[in-house]
């Protein structure tokens, strides 16, 4: 898919696909980072660094119970888990964590317990590079089924996640540039506005509901595998975690 991209916006580095649709326009791209020098929502960020360091119900923190302390791990997710015979995302190993020291799990649609949390947690694996691996065919029965859904067109208006992001990336719909594939799923959550948080699967969701389909629930099988397929696709980029949108 890069060499298609690479095609169609000839000479902008690999790198700068991180920044999604900003980096097809200098005038927006200068405006985001005019945002990012000084981000509107480091409150949220800040609230997700208290929850990161509040200890568990054993005492227990994140940063013990994740591996390397919880950093530069974030680009390894989503990952299959050969024993459990699942995906399991970055927001599952936090559940993981809460659950195994006998706290709730946070839920996935919850954007200031979850979504704050990993504002924070993500930014601890800012500049690593995406590292998804699909090894064996139980892995890849997932990614396929990733794949199939990402290409799939679903809802009302007939629309698939690659007839905007592949087939029509660098047009304008909306007032706004459309983001290519690659390189999205490197910086979530986002800020939309400045001030609205969405992780990768809250934004599957309102991708969804824009085309008229029934959203999947966030933390499902099928959300996940979807992740696993999108997330495959930066293999490569540097993450860039918790960034402004318009």
């Amino acid at each position: 898919m890069m060499r298609l991209f690479e095609a169609r916006f000839p000479g902008i580095p690999a790198d700068d696909y991180v920044l999604g649709a900003f980096m097809l326009n200098d005038d927006a791209r200068e405006h985001y980072e005019e945002i990012m020098s000084f981000p509107p929502f480091t409150v949220d960020i800040d609230r997700g660094r208290e929850l990161w360091n509040t200890p568990l119900h054993d005492g227990k923190t994140y940063a013990q119970c994740l591996p390397n302390g919880g950093r530069m791990i974030a680009g390894n997710y989503p990952a299959y888990d050969p024993v459990a015979k699942r995906i399991v995302t970055f927001e599952m190993e936090i559940n993981r964590c809460r659950v195994e020291s006998g706290d709730a799990p946070y839920r996935y649609d919850d954007a200031r317990t979850m979504g704050t949390l990993t504002a924070y947690a993500r930014t601890l694996s800012d500049g690593m590079r995406m590292n998804i691996r699909v090894d064996g065919p139980e892995a890849l029965a997932h990614y396929e089924a990733g794949r199939a859904l990402y290409y799939r067109r679903i809802g009302q208006m007939n629309f698939s996640c690659a007839n905007c992001h592949v087939d029509n990336a660098g047009k304008i719909m909306r007032m706004e540039t459309i983001s290519p594939a690659i390189g999205q799923a490197t910086h979530f959550p986002v800020f939309r506005g400045g001030d609205k948080l969405y992780t990768l699967q809250a934004r599957y969701t309102r991708c969804m509901k824009q085309v008229r389909a029934q959203p999947f629930p966030m933390g499902s099988e099928t959300f996940n595998d979807l992740e696993y397929f999108h997330s495959y696709l930066s293999n490569g980029l540097p993450l860039k975690a918790s960034v402004y949108r318009r």
